[in-house]
């Protein structure tokens, strides 16, 4: 994985075997806290390697879990010595699905084998104030991605750690576009310093504002694009004709990927203004 430090005792580690998928550090003398645990246990293990060489074994005391997104849960039965905390509505749905989906999961990915399905112990609705050591981590409901996100505000340094809330391109899939541009608009107005994205690189206080920007501008081109598209009657075919670039994204970033989830997000806006009669 790729190792960069956003502040003092704040590392993050991006992995290089999914989707540049970002797991967080915070180093304090009580210990170490983790936002989001990769998606598979030999980077996992990267992470507890790291703690290790900085505060000694068994200091990692809380996991914070910012959605119930494969990418983002599985890492987290190697931490049995932590405390994990997510949303209520991220133990519900790891609950309902999350069992089933990581057995769907080891069937086609072999390097998921070992993975333990391990639910949050700590749950909130709305905000929660996790205190450690010298640090301060305000934890918030952002939903939009999914109906569970979360996002982690470092209050001294103003690092914002915003789980898949912020990633190169909004995916709605799973989520609420209508929502998605709230929160967004609301970790803006926290003024950070840098975030941390769910996936991909770190956005510096110079990129904030424009890449949040965008996003919100991008879920409205989305809408309107598609809804367009629906009221003329046109097949989800003609969806291919919306390129990311003329929504105001760019196609680079996680080597491509972001193409996918453009159309991905596409696609179920178009099923669901269908299914709405929009």
């Amino acid at each position: 994985m790729r190792l960069d430090r956003v502040a003092e005792d704040i590392f993050i580690l991006i992995s290089e075997l999914y989707a540049q998928v970002s797991s967080t550090v915070l180093i304090t003398a009580e210990g170490a806290i983790v936002v989001d645990a990769m998606p598979f246990p030999s980077e996992a293990r990267q992470i507890i390697s790291f703690v290790e060489s900085k505060l000694g074994p068994n200091r990692v005391r809380y996991v914070v879990t910012t959605h119930h997104h494969a990418d983002h849960v599985y890492g987290s039965y190697l931490f049995p010595e932590a405390e994990i905390i997510a949303h209520d509505l991220c133990r519900d749905m790891l609950q309902r699905v999350g069992l089933a989906n990581l057995e769907r999961s080891k069937r086609s990915t072999p390097a998921l084998a070992e993975v333990d399905l391990r639910l949050p112990d700590i749950t909130f609705q709305h905000e929660l104030h996790l205190h450690l050591g010298h640090r301060h981590l305000w934890l918030m409901h952002t939903p939009g991605h999914t109906a569970d996100s979360i996002s982690a505000f470092a209050m001294d340094d103003k690092v914002l750690i915003a789980g898949d809330t912020v990633m190169p391109v909004p995916h709605i899939v799973s989520g609420d576009p209508e929502q998605f541009s709230r929160s967004l608009a609301a970790l803006r107005n926290l003024d950070p310093s840098f975030i941390i994205q769910g996936h991909g690189d770190v956005l510096l206080r110079g990129e904030v504002d424009e890449a949040i920007d965008s996003s919100i501008r991008y879920l409205a081109a989305i809408a309107e694009r598609v809804g367009k598209l629906v009221q003329r009657g046109d097949p989800p075919q003609k969806l291919r004709e919306i390129d990311i670039e003329s929504c105001g994204k760019s196609r680079i970033p996680l080597d491509g990927l972001v193409s996918k989830l453009h159309m991905d997000n596409l696609l179920a806006l178009y099923r669901r203004m269908k299914d709405s009669g929009s």
